[in-house]
């Protein structure tokens, strides 16, 4: 492929992930959007490589961060954006049990990150939700790890669908 093909791709796709980020406004749409918006670049990942996808996700995160809602932003960046190039590193381990006890010490490590990151610099009190405050980060996790299993195998599922029906 072209060089300005790869970069025309690129453009394309990133500018899709930042139109997806700016949904994010809606209500209830947080956490949904941003894990869209990063499975968007498993395209650029088959067609151009990790190099060119981590290129696209740095593109999208610095627009999401500037332009969008703050939280979705912030969980793109964290893990989202990036997820599906780490996954494709992360599936050439040689152990299974290995392979799933990196990916979710990575999603974990990211939740806290975020949750650390809304509390101390965005100033987001948690603590003022009541018994729910108490036990944000803790809910975090153990809802997260749950959706985190299903967004893997979906992400998988959607690679392979990508490259039995639209690759080349």
């Amino acid at each position: 492929m072209k060089k300005s093909r790869r970069i025309t791709l690129c453009g394309v796709l990133s500018a899709l992930a930042v139109v997806l980020m700016f949904m994010a406004y809606f209500p209830y749409m947080t956490y949904a959007l941003p894990a869209m918006a990063g499975a968007i670049f498993m395209v650029v990942l088959a067609e151009l490589g990790p190099r060119w996808a981590l290129g696209c996700y740095g593109t999208a995160a610095f627009l999401s961060l500037l332009l969008c809602e703050k939280e979705a932003a912030l969980m793109f960046v964290a893990f989202f954006g990036y997820y599906p190039v780490a996954k494709s590193s992360l599936e050439r381990l040689p152990s299974r049990a290995i392979e799933y006890l990196c990916k979710f010490l990575l999603f974990n490590a990211a939740v806290v990150a975020a949750y650390l990151v809304l509390q101390f610099v965005f100033s987001i009190p948690f603590e003022g939700l009541g018994d729910f405050g108490k036990y944000t980060l803790l809910v975090l996790l153990v809802g997260g790890n749950a959706m985190f299993f299903v967004y893997d195998l979906a992400l998988t599922r959607l690679y392979e669908l990508y490259m039995l029906r639209l690759h080349r």
